[in-house]
């Protein structure tokens, strides 16, 4: 069984993943990436700034957060 910050670091891991792969570092103004998990609950808050950049910032924050769950589902599996 996975410890809680295992959990934690998992999911966030994967959600820089995906910001790191769409957007070079030069294109990022700000980001966070917010991880929380209390009682089996995963709570993922992503916000990305890149004006710079011709990727949409929604769309990249929604798919980090998307892969982090899906990270967190396989190791939990």
């Amino acid at each position: 069984m996975a410890t809680d910050d295992e959990v934690v670091q998992t999911a966030a891991d994967a959600a820089e993943d995906v910001i790191f792969a769409r957007l070079s570092v030069s294109d990022i103004d700000d980001y966070d990436v917010t991880v929380s998990f209390e009682d089996g609950m995963l709570d993922v808050d992503i916000y990305v700034k890149a004006p710079d950049a011709s990727a949409d910032e929604k769309r990249i924050a929604d798919d980090a957060a998307l892969a982090a769950r899906g990270a967190v589902d396989e190791l939990l599996s």
